[in-house]
Protein backbone atom coordinates (compact mmCIF):
# COMPACT_ATOMS: atom_id res chain seq x y z
CA UNK A 1 0.00 0.00 0.00
CA UNK A 2 3.25 2.27 0.85
CA UNK A 3 3.41 2.43 -3.21
CA UNK A 4 -0.26 3.65 -3.50
CA UNK A 5 -0.03 6.21 -1.12
CA UNK A 6 3.43 7.84 -2.82
CA UNK A 7 1.50 7.28 -6.61
CA UNK A 8 -1.81 8.80 -5.15
CA UNK A 9 0.83 12.27 -3.90
CA UNK A 10 1.93 11.89 -7.53
CA UNK A 11 -1.54 12.87 -8.98
CA UNK A 12 -1.69 16.04 -6.94
CA UNK A 13 -1.03 17.56 -10.03
CA UNK A 14 -1.12 21.26 -10.94
CA UNK A 15 -4.28 21.98 -10.22
CA UNK A 16 -3.73 22.02 -6.58
CA UNK A 17 -0.34 23.46 -6.94
CA UNK A 18 -2.50 26.70 -7.86
CA UNK A 19 -4.96 26.93 -5.34
CA UNK A 20 -1.49 26.43 -3.33
CA UNK A 21 0.09 29.00 -5.21
CA UNK A 22 -3.04 31.35 -5.13
CA UNK A 23 -3.16 30.79 -1.32
CA UNK A 24 0.50 31.46 -1.11
CA UNK A 25 0.53 34.47 -3.20
CA UNK A 26 -2.99 36.29 -2.46
CA UNK A 27 -4.96 34.98 0.08
CA UNK A 28 -2.70 35.31 3.41
CA UNK A 29 -5.35 38.08 4.28
CA UNK A 30 -4.44 38.28 7.51
CA UNK A 31 -0.89 39.41 6.09
CA UNK A 32 -1.22 40.94 2.47
CA UNK A 33 -5.17 41.13 2.31
CA UNK A 34 -4.39 44.31 -0.41
CA UNK A 35 -2.01 42.29 -2.14
CA UNK A 36 -3.40 41.90 -6.37
CA UNK A 37 -4.18 38.50 -6.83
CA UNK A 38 -7.05 39.37 -9.56
CA UNK A 39 -10.08 41.36 -9.63
CA UNK A 40 -12.29 41.50 -6.66
CA UNK A 41 -15.13 41.11 -9.06
CA UNK A 42 -18.33 41.48 -7.11
CA UNK A 43 -20.35 38.03 -7.35
CA UNK A 44 -24.13 38.01 -6.93
CA UNK A 45 -27.44 36.18 -7.64
CA UNK A 46 -27.67 39.15 -9.55
CA UNK A 47 -25.02 38.30 -12.16
CA UNK A 48 -25.05 37.70 -16.08
CA UNK A 49 -26.06 34.13 -17.53
CA UNK A 50 -22.96 34.77 -19.72
CA UNK A 51 -19.12 34.29 -18.25
CA UNK A 52 -17.08 36.34 -20.95
CA UNK A 53 -18.35 39.52 -22.99
CA UNK A 54 -20.66 39.26 -25.45
CA UNK A 55 -24.43 38.11 -25.23
CA UNK A 56 -24.33 34.31 -25.11
CA UNK A 57 -28.18 33.87 -23.40
CA UNK A 58 -29.44 30.48 -23.84
CA UNK A 59 -33.03 29.40 -23.54
CA UNK A 60 -33.95 28.91 -19.83
CA UNK A 61 -35.68 25.43 -20.16
CA UNK A 62 -35.46 23.27 -16.78
CA UNK A 63 -37.39 23.62 -14.26
CA UNK A 64 -36.91 22.13 -10.67
CA UNK A 65 -38.20 19.07 -11.23
CA UNK A 66 -35.62 18.40 -14.16
CA UNK A 67 -32.88 19.74 -12.04
CA UNK A 68 -33.70 17.47 -9.35
CA UNK A 69 -34.59 14.35 -11.10
CA UNK A 70 -30.97 14.78 -13.46
CA UNK A 71 -29.64 14.99 -9.37
CA UNK A 72 -30.95 11.51 -9.00
CA UNK A 73 -29.75 10.29 -12.46
CA UNK A 74 -26.07 12.27 -11.88
CA UNK A 75 -25.40 11.01 -8.15
CA UNK A 76 -26.48 7.28 -8.07
CA UNK A 77 -24.99 5.18 -10.09
CA UNK A 78 -26.02 1.60 -10.78
CA UNK A 79 -21.83 -0.05 -10.03
CA UNK A 80 -21.90 1.91 -5.95
CA UNK A 81 -24.34 -0.45 -4.93
CA UNK A 82 -22.19 -3.34 -5.55
CA UNK A 83 -19.12 -1.86 -4.49
CA UNK A 84 -20.65 -1.24 -1.32
CA UNK A 85 -21.82 -4.22 -0.61
CA UNK A 86 -18.19 -5.51 -0.90
CA UNK A 87 -18.31 -3.86 2.84
CA UNK A 88 -20.62 -6.47 3.66
CA UNK A 89 -22.33 -5.78 6.99
CA UNK A 90 -20.67 -3.15 7.57
CA UNK A 91 -22.19 -0.91 4.34
CA UNK A 92 -24.62 0.91 6.46
CA UNK A 93 -22.18 2.77 8.81
CA UNK A 94 -19.92 3.10 6.22
CA UNK A 95 -22.83 5.14 4.08
CA UNK A 96 -23.31 6.92 7.04
CA UNK A 97 -20.08 8.15 7.22
CA UNK A 98 -19.76 9.02 4.09
CA UNK A 99 -22.48 11.18 3.33
CA UNK A 100 -21.39 12.54 6.95
CA UNK A 101 -18.07 13.65 6.12
CA UNK A 102 -18.58 14.48 2.14
CA UNK A 103 -22.19 14.24 0.87
CA UNK A 104 -22.85 17.07 3.57
CA UNK A 105 -20.49 19.13 2.64
CA UNK A 106 -20.91 19.37 -0.91
CA UNK A 107 -24.64 19.78 -0.81
CA UNK A 108 -23.79 23.20 1.33
CA UNK A 109 -20.75 24.36 -0.96
CA UNK A 110 -23.20 23.85 -4.00
CA UNK A 111 -26.03 25.55 -2.33
CA UNK A 112 -23.73 28.26 -1.28
CA UNK A 113 -21.69 28.76 -4.38
CA UNK A 114 -24.59 28.59 -6.97
CA UNK A 115 -25.77 31.30 -4.81
CA UNK A 116 -23.65 33.84 -5.22
CA UNK A 117 -22.63 32.59 -9.24
CA UNK A 118 -25.54 31.16 -10.90
CA UNK A 119 -24.06 31.11 -14.14
CA UNK A 120 -23.79 28.86 -17.18
CA UNK A 121 -20.53 26.76 -16.28
CA UNK A 122 -21.04 25.73 -12.91
CA UNK A 123 -17.90 24.70 -11.45
CA UNK A 124 -15.92 26.59 -13.69
CA UNK A 125 -16.97 29.39 -13.22
CA UNK A 126 -16.92 29.53 -9.22
CA UNK A 127 -13.09 28.23 -9.33
CA UNK A 128 -12.07 31.35 -12.00
CA UNK A 129 -13.87 33.72 -10.21
CA UNK A 130 -12.32 32.21 -6.69
CA UNK A 131 -8.60 31.85 -8.38
CA UNK A 132 -8.55 33.99 -11.73
CA UNK A 133 -7.45 32.52 -15.28
CA UNK A 134 -5.46 29.22 -14.59
CA UNK A 135 -7.24 27.29 -11.93
CA UNK A 136 -10.47 28.23 -13.82
CA UNK A 137 -9.44 26.22 -16.69
CA UNK A 138 -7.53 24.12 -15.37
CA UNK A 139 -10.93 23.10 -13.38
CA UNK A 140 -12.77 23.66 -16.77
CA UNK A 141 -10.19 21.08 -18.05
CA UNK A 142 -10.38 17.95 -15.62
CA UNK A 143 -14.17 18.40 -15.02
CA UNK A 144 -14.33 17.92 -19.03
CA UNK A 145 -12.19 14.96 -19.18
CA UNK A 146 -14.19 13.59 -16.72
CA UNK A 147 -17.06 13.75 -18.04
CA UNK A 148 -15.48 12.36 -21.01
CA UNK A 149 -14.25 9.16 -19.37
CA UNK A 150 -17.47 8.93 -16.99
CA UNK A 151 -19.63 8.95 -19.82
CA UNK A 152 -17.41 5.94 -21.44
CA UNK A 153 -17.37 4.19 -18.07
CA UNK A 154 -21.68 3.90 -18.44
CA UNK A 155 -21.54 3.16 -22.05
CA UNK A 156 -18.94 0.69 -21.34
CA UNK A 157 -21.21 -1.15 -18.85
CA UNK A 158 -24.09 -1.30 -21.50
CA UNK A 159 -22.94 -4.52 -22.94
CA UNK A 160 -22.78 -5.76 -19.79
CA UNK A 161 -26.13 -4.97 -18.64
CA UNK A 162 -27.55 -6.67 -22.10
CA UNK A 163 -25.48 -10.19 -21.64
CA UNK A 164 -27.90 -9.94 -17.99
CA UNK A 165 -30.84 -8.74 -20.13
CA UNK A 166 -30.50 -12.38 -22.44
CA UNK A 167 -29.26 -14.41 -20.45
CA UNK A 168 -26.14 -17.35 -19.89
CA UNK A 169 -26.00 -17.68 -23.70
CA UNK A 170 -24.90 -13.93 -23.66
CA UNK A 171 -21.64 -14.29 -20.92
CA UNK A 172 -19.24 -13.46 -23.64
CA UNK A 173 -20.35 -10.32 -25.14
CA UNK A 174 -18.42 -8.15 -22.48
CA UNK A 175 -15.58 -9.72 -23.57
CA UNK A 176 -15.33 -9.68 -26.54
CA UNK A 177 -14.00 -6.41 -27.75
CA UNK A 178 -15.09 -5.88 -31.12
CA UNK A 179 -18.87 -6.62 -30.43
CA UNK A 180 -18.69 -4.11 -27.05
CA UNK A 181 -17.06 -1.33 -28.59
CA UNK A 182 -19.53 -1.37 -31.44
CA UNK A 183 -22.60 -1.15 -29.43
CA UNK A 184 -21.05 1.39 -27.63
CA UNK A 185 -20.38 3.10 -30.78
CA UNK A 186 -23.65 3.47 -31.68
CA UNK A 187 -25.05 4.67 -28.77
CA UNK A 188 -22.28 7.26 -28.90
CA UNK A 189 -24.00 8.12 -32.35
CA UNK A 190 -27.40 8.39 -31.20
CA UNK A 191 -26.49 10.37 -28.03
CA UNK A 192 -24.78 12.50 -30.68
CA UNK A 193 -27.34 13.38 -32.36
CA UNK A 194 -29.95 14.24 -29.47
CA UNK A 195 -27.13 16.60 -28.22
CA UNK A 196 -27.02 18.40 -31.92
CA UNK A 197 -30.91 18.66 -31.43
CA UNK A 198 -30.40 20.76 -27.97
CA UNK A 199 -32.56 20.30 -24.85
CA UNK A 200 -35.67 20.19 -25.98
CA UNK A 201 -34.82 16.72 -26.33
CA UNK A 202 -32.21 16.12 -23.93
CA UNK A 203 -34.27 17.34 -20.29
CA UNK A 204 -37.37 14.73 -21.28
CA UNK A 205 -34.23 11.83 -22.12
CA UNK A 206 -32.82 12.82 -18.93
CA UNK A 207 -36.60 12.62 -16.73
CA UNK A 208 -37.25 9.53 -18.17
CA UNK A 209 -33.72 8.32 -17.12
CA UNK A 210 -34.00 9.72 -13.59
CA UNK A 211 -37.66 8.12 -13.29
CA UNK A 212 -36.37 4.99 -14.58
CA UNK A 213 -33.50 4.84 -12.08
CA UNK A 214 -35.89 5.44 -9.25
CA UNK A 215 -37.93 2.56 -10.24
CA UNK A 216 -34.99 0.15 -10.63
CA UNK A 217 -34.33 1.48 -7.02
CA UNK A 218 -38.03 0.76 -5.75
CA UNK A 219 -37.45 -2.65 -6.91
CA UNK A 220 -34.46 -3.63 -5.29
CA UNK A 221 -35.48 -2.20 -2.02
CA UNK A 222 -38.61 -4.75 -2.36
CA UNK A 223 -36.41 -7.18 -2.91
CA UNK A 224 -35.57 -8.57 0.42
CA UNK A 225 -39.58 -8.55 0.87
CA UNK A 226 -39.93 -11.16 -1.85
CA UNK A 227 -37.25 -12.80 -0.57
CA UNK A 228 -38.67 -13.27 3.02
CA UNK A 229 -42.26 -14.41 1.49
CA UNK A 230 -40.77 -16.64 -0.84
CA UNK A 231 -38.19 -18.23 2.15
CA UNK A 232 -35.33 -17.65 0.45
CA UNK A 233 -34.06 -15.59 3.24
CA UNK A 234 -34.83 -15.12 6.95
CA UNK A 235 -35.68 -11.82 8.67
CA UNK A 236 -32.11 -10.04 10.68
CA UNK A 237 -29.92 -10.64 7.33
CA UNK A 238 -31.35 -7.42 6.14
CA UNK A 239 -29.94 -5.12 8.21
CA UNK A 240 -27.55 -6.61 9.79
CA UNK A 241 -25.05 -3.10 10.18
CA UNK A 242 -21.18 -4.70 11.45
CA UNK A 243 -18.29 -2.71 12.27
CA UNK A 244 -15.76 -2.84 9.25
CA UNK A 245 -12.57 -4.44 9.02
CA UNK A 246 -9.58 -2.89 9.11
CA UNK A 247 -7.76 -3.35 5.77
CA UNK A 248 -6.35 -1.55 2.61
CA UNK A 249 -8.81 -3.14 0.58
CA UNK A 250 -11.52 -1.81 2.60
CA UNK A 251 -10.14 1.64 3.17
CA UNK A 252 -9.79 1.22 -1.06
CA UNK A 253 -13.56 0.42 -0.77
CA UNK A 254 -14.49 3.21 1.72
CA UNK A 255 -12.70 6.04 -0.49
CA UNK A 256 -14.29 4.49 -3.96
CA UNK A 257 -17.80 5.11 -2.23
CA UNK A 258 -16.91 8.37 -0.42
CA UNK A 259 -16.13 10.51 -3.25
CA UNK A 260 -17.09 8.02 -6.75
CA UNK A 261 -21.14 7.04 -5.60
CA UNK A 262 -22.02 9.79 -3.22
CA UNK A 263 -19.85 13.41 -5.63
CA UNK A 264 -22.40 15.12 -8.95
CA UNK A 265 -24.56 17.40 -7.27
CA UNK A 266 -22.38 20.09 -8.87
CA UNK A 267 -22.94 19.13 -12.14
CA UNK A 268 -25.85 20.51 -12.96
CA UNK A 269 -25.19 23.80 -12.32
CA UNK A 270 -23.26 23.43 -16.03
CA UNK A 271 -26.54 24.31 -17.03
CA UNK A 272 -27.33 27.33 -14.79
CA UNK A 273 -27.85 29.55 -17.86
CA UNK A 274 -30.62 27.01 -19.31
CA UNK A 275 -32.11 26.83 -15.89
CA UNK A 276 -35.27 28.89 -14.84
CA UNK A 277 -34.22 31.39 -11.53
CA UNK A 278 -30.59 29.08 -11.03
CA UNK A 279 -29.84 30.74 -7.95
CA UNK A 280 -33.77 28.99 -6.34
CA UNK A 281 -34.40 26.33 -8.69
CA UNK A 282 -30.63 24.47 -8.24
CA UNK A 283 -30.71 24.93 -4.54
CA UNK A 284 -34.30 23.31 -4.37
CA UNK A 285 -33.53 20.70 -6.49
CA UNK A 286 -30.95 19.74 -4.05
CA UNK A 287 -33.50 19.66 -0.87
CA UNK A 288 -35.42 17.27 -2.84
CA UNK A 289 -33.59 15.22 -4.14
CA UNK A 290 -30.98 14.45 -1.32
CA UNK A 291 -32.91 12.32 0.85
CA UNK A 292 -34.19 9.90 -1.72
CA UNK A 293 -30.55 9.59 -2.63
CA UNK A 294 -29.39 8.96 0.38
CA UNK A 295 -32.13 6.24 1.29
CA UNK A 296 -31.63 4.51 -2.37
CA UNK A 297 -28.27 3.91 -1.68
CA UNK A 298 -28.26 2.51 1.80
CA UNK A 299 -31.27 0.01 1.35
CA UNK A 300 -30.30 -0.60 -2.15
CA UNK A 301 -26.98 -2.05 -1.22
CA UNK A 302 -28.50 -3.98 1.45
CA UNK A 303 -30.59 -5.50 -1.31
CA UNK A 304 -27.42 -6.27 -3.25
CA UNK A 305 -25.80 -7.89 0.08
CA UNK A 306 -28.52 -10.16 1.30
CA UNK A 307 -28.51 -12.04 -2.43
CA UNK A 308 -25.12 -11.94 -3.79
CA UNK A 309 -21.83 -13.23 -1.62
CA UNK A 310 -19.33 -10.90 -1.43
CA UNK A 311 -17.02 -12.89 -3.36
CA UNK A 312 -19.21 -13.17 -6.15
CA UNK A 313 -19.79 -9.29 -6.44
CA UNK A 314 -20.37 -7.98 -10.05
CA UNK A 315 -18.93 -4.54 -9.81
CA UNK A 316 -20.11 -3.37 -13.03
CA UNK A 317 -23.51 -4.76 -13.19
CA UNK A 318 -24.67 -5.32 -9.30
CA UNK A 319 -28.37 -4.85 -9.69
CA UNK A 320 -29.00 -7.18 -12.68
CA UNK A 321 -26.80 -9.54 -10.98
CA UNK A 322 -28.90 -9.14 -7.97
CA UNK A 323 -32.41 -9.05 -9.43
CA UNK A 324 -31.34 -12.46 -11.30
CA UNK A 325 -30.47 -13.67 -8.17
CA UNK A 326 -33.40 -13.06 -6.36
CA UNK A 327 -35.97 -13.49 -9.19
CA UNK A 328 -34.11 -16.38 -11.21
CA UNK A 329 -34.29 -17.28 -14.86
CA UNK A 330 -37.68 -18.81 -15.59
CA UNK A 331 -41.40 -17.66 -14.74
CA UNK A 332 -42.44 -14.15 -13.80
CA UNK A 333 -39.33 -13.76 -11.68
CA UNK A 334 -37.02 -13.82 -15.10
CA UNK A 335 -39.65 -11.08 -16.63
CA UNK A 336 -39.46 -9.03 -13.76
CA UNK A 337 -35.86 -9.34 -13.74
CA UNK A 338 -35.71 -8.34 -17.35
CA UNK A 339 -37.46 -5.22 -17.02
CA UNK A 340 -35.56 -4.14 -13.80
CA UNK A 341 -32.63 -4.50 -16.71
CA UNK A 342 -34.25 -2.86 -19.29
CA UNK A 343 -34.76 -0.19 -16.87
CA UNK A 344 -31.21 0.15 -15.68
CA UNK A 345 -30.21 0.46 -19.42
CA UNK A 346 -32.43 3.53 -20.01
CA UNK A 347 -30.85 5.34 -16.43
CA UNK A 348 -27.64 4.04 -18.19
CA UNK A 349 -28.48 5.93 -21.36
CA UNK A 350 -30.19 9.07 -19.54
CA UNK A 351 -27.12 9.50 -17.48
CA UNK A 352 -24.48 9.47 -20.44
CA UNK A 353 -26.87 11.79 -22.24
CA UNK A 354 -26.80 14.38 -19.42
CA UNK A 355 -22.79 14.11 -19.04
CA UNK A 356 -22.49 13.95 -22.24
CA UNK A 357 -24.53 17.31 -22.68
CA UNK A 358 -22.79 18.82 -20.00
CA UNK A 359 -19.57 18.28 -21.16
CA UNK A 360 -19.98 20.17 -24.66
CA UNK A 361 -21.73 23.37 -22.34
CA UNK A 362 -17.30 23.87 -20.41
CA UNK A 363 -15.70 24.65 -23.82
CA UNK A 364 -18.69 26.98 -24.91
CA UNK A 365 -18.44 28.34 -21.12
CA UNK A 366 -14.33 28.73 -21.19
CA UNK A 367 -14.40 30.15 -25.04
CA UNK A 368 -16.73 32.98 -23.66
CA UNK A 369 -13.85 34.07 -21.34
CA UNK A 370 -11.24 33.56 -24.38
CA UNK A 371 -9.17 30.98 -22.66
CA UNK A 372 -10.00 28.30 -25.79
CA UNK A 373 -10.45 28.62 -29.70
CA UNK A 374 -13.71 30.55 -30.09
CA UNK A 375 -14.17 27.61 -32.43
CA UNK A 376 -15.97 25.55 -29.50
CA UNK A 377 -18.29 28.39 -28.76
CA UNK A 378 -19.51 27.97 -32.75
CA UNK A 379 -23.19 27.44 -32.11
CA UNK A 380 -25.34 25.77 -34.34
CA UNK A 381 -27.71 28.41 -36.38
CA UNK A 382 -30.88 26.86 -36.12
CA UNK A 383 -30.60 25.21 -32.64
CA UNK A 384 -27.90 27.64 -31.10
CA UNK A 385 -26.04 23.97 -29.96
CA UNK A 386 -22.20 24.13 -30.01
CA UNK A 387 -21.95 21.55 -32.43
CA UNK A 388 -18.37 21.42 -32.42
CA UNK A 389 -18.09 20.79 -29.11
CA UNK A 390 -20.28 17.91 -29.32
CA UNK A 391 -18.56 16.37 -32.27
CA UNK A 392 -15.32 16.86 -30.33
CA UNK A 393 -16.65 15.27 -27.19
CA UNK A 394 -17.72 12.23 -29.47
CA UNK A 395 -14.77 11.50 -30.80
CA UNK A 396 -12.86 11.34 -27.34
CA UNK A 397 -15.43 9.35 -25.63
CA UNK A 398 -14.75 6.41 -28.52
CA UNK A 399 -11.18 6.90 -28.36
CA UNK A 400 -10.96 6.31 -24.32
CA UNK A 401 -13.46 3.44 -24.93
CA UNK A 402 -10.78 2.13 -27.38
CA UNK A 403 -7.81 2.71 -25.27
CA UNK A 404 -8.19 1.37 -22.01
CA UNK A 405 -9.92 -1.71 -23.34
CA UNK A 406 -6.81 -2.63 -24.90
CA UNK A 407 -5.05 -5.57 -23.50
CA UNK A 408 -7.57 -6.23 -20.30
CA UNK A 409 -10.91 -7.74 -19.22
CA UNK A 410 -14.38 -6.11 -18.23
CA UNK A 411 -14.02 -5.74 -14.60
CA UNK A 412 -10.40 -4.44 -14.98
CA UNK A 413 -11.72 -1.97 -17.82
CA UNK A 414 -14.42 -0.67 -16.05
CA UNK A 415 -12.13 0.09 -12.74
CA UNK A 416 -9.66 1.76 -15.02
CA UNK A 417 -12.09 3.92 -16.66
CA UNK A 418 -13.70 4.76 -12.98
CA UNK A 419 -10.75 5.91 -11.02
CA UNK A 420 -9.05 7.77 -14.35
CA UNK A 421 -12.37 9.80 -14.49
CA UNK A 422 -12.89 10.16 -10.56
CA UNK A 423 -9.03 11.28 -10.32
CA UNK A 424 -9.73 14.45 -12.67
CA UNK A 425 -13.27 14.81 -10.66
CA UNK A 426 -11.31 14.81 -7.41
CA UNK A 427 -9.27 17.47 -8.04
CA UNK A 428 -11.78 19.87 -8.73
CA UNK A 429 -13.51 19.39 -6.04
CA UNK A 430 -10.30 20.03 -4.02
CA UNK A 431 -10.95 23.43 -6.12
CA UNK A 432 -14.44 23.71 -4.95
CA UNK A 433 -13.76 22.83 -1.02
CA UNK A 434 -11.10 25.78 -1.51
CA UNK A 435 -12.88 28.41 -2.64
CA UNK A 436 -14.61 29.39 0.34
CA UNK A 437 -11.70 29.33 2.16
CA UNK A 438 -8.86 30.73 0.24
CA UNK A 439 -10.59 31.96 -2.21
CA UNK A 440 -11.02 35.77 -3.52
CA UNK A 441 -11.86 38.90 -0.38
CA UNK A 442 -15.26 39.16 -2.00
CA UNK A 443 -16.42 35.36 -2.33
CA UNK A 444 -14.88 34.91 1.49
CA UNK A 445 -16.87 37.48 2.80
CA UNK A 446 -19.85 35.89 1.45
CA UNK A 447 -19.74 32.59 2.95
CA UNK A 448 -20.87 31.91 6.44
CA UNK A 449 -18.10 31.09 8.86
CA UNK A 450 -19.41 27.23 9.18
CA UNK A 451 -19.80 26.88 5.69
CA UNK A 452 -15.91 26.96 5.72
CA UNK A 453 -15.23 24.45 8.38
CA UNK A 454 -17.83 22.42 6.09
CA UNK A 455 -15.76 23.01 3.23
CA UNK A 456 -12.32 21.97 5.14
CA UNK A 457 -14.17 18.60 6.23
CA UNK A 458 -14.94 18.07 2.62
CA UNK A 459 -11.52 19.20 1.06
CA UNK A 460 -10.13 16.48 3.88
CA UNK A 461 -12.53 13.69 2.50
CA UNK A 462 -11.82 14.68 -0.93
CA UNK A 463 -7.71 14.38 -0.56
CA UNK A 464 -7.96 10.86 1.02
CA UNK A 465 -10.65 9.73 -1.96
CA UNK A 466 -7.81 10.86 -3.92
CA UNK A 467 -4.86 9.35 -2.46
CA UNK A 468 -6.55 6.18 -1.99
CA UNK A 469 -7.90 6.05 -5.59
CA UNK A 470 -5.02 3.86 -7.23
CA UNK A 471 -5.13 0.78 -5.12
CA UNK A 472 -7.51 -1.47 -6.74
CA UNK A 473 -10.08 -3.17 -5.09
CA UNK A 474 -10.95 -5.78 -8.04
CA UNK A 475 -8.50 -8.35 -9.45
CA UNK A 476 -5.94 -6.65 -12.08
CA UNK A 477 -3.90 -8.04 -14.90
CA UNK A 478 -1.00 -6.08 -13.23
CA UNK A 479 -1.13 -3.88 -10.21
CA UNK A 480 1.35 -1.51 -11.03
CA UNK A 481 0.55 -1.18 -14.88
CA UNK A 482 -3.11 -0.24 -13.11
CA UNK A 483 -1.52 2.41 -11.11
CA UNK A 484 0.08 3.52 -13.55
CA UNK A 485 -2.62 3.90 -16.54
CA UNK A 486 -4.16 6.27 -13.59
CA UNK A 487 -1.85 8.47 -12.63
CA UNK A 488 -0.47 8.70 -16.33
CA UNK A 489 -3.57 9.55 -17.68
CA UNK A 490 -3.91 12.53 -15.04
CA UNK A 491 -0.54 13.90 -15.23
CA UNK A 492 -0.26 13.89 -18.81
CA UNK A 493 -3.65 15.50 -19.29
CA UNK A 494 -3.11 18.09 -16.90
CA UNK A 495 0.69 19.08 -18.46
CA UNK A 496 -1.13 19.34 -21.57
CA UNK A 497 -3.89 21.62 -20.09
CA UNK A 498 -0.64 23.99 -18.27
CA UNK A 499 1.50 24.01 -22.01
CA UNK A 500 -2.09 24.29 -23.84
CA UNK A 501 -3.08 27.12 -21.66
CA UNK A 502 0.67 28.95 -21.20
CA UNK A 503 0.91 28.40 -25.30
CA UNK A 504 -2.64 30.47 -25.52
CA UNK A 505 -1.75 33.35 -23.09
CA UNK A 506 1.57 33.60 -25.39
CA UNK A 507 0.22 33.75 -28.55
CA UNK A 508 -2.61 36.40 -26.76
CA UNK A 509 0.08 38.45 -25.85
CA UNK A 510 1.63 38.43 -29.48
CA UNK A 511 -1.31 39.65 -30.49
CA UNK A 512 -1.80 42.39 -27.83
CA UNK A 513 1.64 43.60 -29.06
CA UNK A 514 1.00 43.13 -32.73
CA UNK A 515 -2.52 45.56 -32.50
CA UNK A 516 -0.66 47.79 -30.63
CA UNK A 517 2.05 48.45 -33.07
CA UNK A 518 -0.34 49.02 -35.85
Amino acid sequence: MSRSLTAGVAVVNPVVVGVGLHFVCGNLWWVCDDLPTMADVEVSSEAQVTTGTGDHRLRRQLGVWDLALAQVLCVVGSTWVGVAAGLGKAQTLMWIAAMAVFYLPMAAAVIWLNRAMPLEGGLYVWAHRAFGDLVGFLTAWNLWVYGIAVTATILYATPTEIAYLIGPSARWLPENAWAAFGIVALIVAALTAAAIRGLELGKWIHNVGGAAMLAVFLGLILLPAWGLASGRIHEGTVFAPALPEMNWRMASMFGQMLFGALCGLEYIAIFAGESRDPARTIARSVWIASPAICLMFILGTSSVAVFVPRGQLDFIAPIPQAMRAALGQTGVGNVLAMAAIVLVEIRLLGAASLLFTGISRLPMAVGWDALVPRWFTRLDAKRKMPVNSILCSAALVLLMVGMASAGVHAQETNQLLSNASLTHYELTYLVMFAAPIVGVRTLRRQMPLWLKWVCGVGFCSTMFSLLISVFPFVDVVNPWVYGGKILGTVVVSNLIAVGFYFFRKRDQGAEILRQEKL
